[in-house]
């Protein structure tokens, strides 16, 4: 077994112990050891009493964090004429229509959210198996098939975050960056954990939230009590 570096050790030894925080405790105990020389993502995990295989127990939606996520987000859209322009106009770093179909059937997928108007979802469609896995898939329900292409390009461009439960049924995302202010990762954690509450599907049963995490991208992990966070 490898040994742990100084750094590790410290990191350990600070959360022995300790779980089922508040969410104030929890950030502050993730941030002040998030210590490597990179600006460190605050990622939260949220284990749900769901089975997405059903489908009246999906977990998916879409929150706009008060904070922003601090990461640089690549936009492709895919849009033609004065829609096309739009977005270019809004910022969006990728336009197309079937020419990026192309492009991302040759496997080059250089963003990081997919947005398109509804005549566009025909072309979009043939490109299910490669922007699915990977939740790039436009979807009205989440505001990424939209005739507003702009504000979807903003929005996406100003910190939203979307989320999918996966097969066992834990949505995760990135909340923030250990740079910013506690109470400014404070309001994005709660208002993460407050959209997974309101995307409850009709189907779950039982204890919905039933285990929460927060870590940087190289601390460890710590749990965060459920009542604080959400209410039932």
């Amino acid at each position: 077994m490898a040994k742990l570096g100084k750094r590790a050790r410290a990191a350990r030894e600070a959360f022995a112990g300790k779980s089922n925080l508040t969410v104030e405790d929890a950030v502050a105990l993730v941030k002040g050891n998030a210590k490597s020389k990179f600006d460190e993502t605050i990622e939260i995990a949220v284990n749900l009493g769901v089975d997405p295989r059903h489908a009246d127990q999906m977990v998916r939606g879409v929150v706009g964090l008060p904070n922003g996520t601090g990461k640089t987000v690549r936009v492709a859209v895919f849009a033609r004429g004065a829609k096309a322009e739009e977005a270019e106009a809004a910022g969006a770093d990728i336009v197309g229509a079937e020419d990026l179909m192309e492009i991302v059937q040759g496997g080059k997928i250089d963003f990081d959210r997919c947005i398109a108007t509804p005549d566009m979802m025909p072309v979009v469609g043939r490109l299910g198996k490669v922007l699915g896995p990977r939740n790039l898939m436009p979807n009205p329900k989440i505001g990424t098939v939209t005739m507003d292409v702009a504000q979807a390009v903003k929005d996406a461009k100003g910190g939203q975050v979307q989320f999918k439960a996966e097969k066992a049924g834990v949505v995760h995302a990135g909340v923030g960056k250990a740079s910013f202010d506690q109470e400014k990762l404070v309001e994005n954690v709660r208002a993460f954990i407050s959209a997974v509450q309101k995307a409850k599907p009709a189907g779950a049963k039982g204890s919905y939230m039933k285990r929460i995490s927060l870590t940087s991208t190289m601390g460890p992990g710590v749990t965060i009590d459920v009542a604080d966070a959400a209410v039932e």
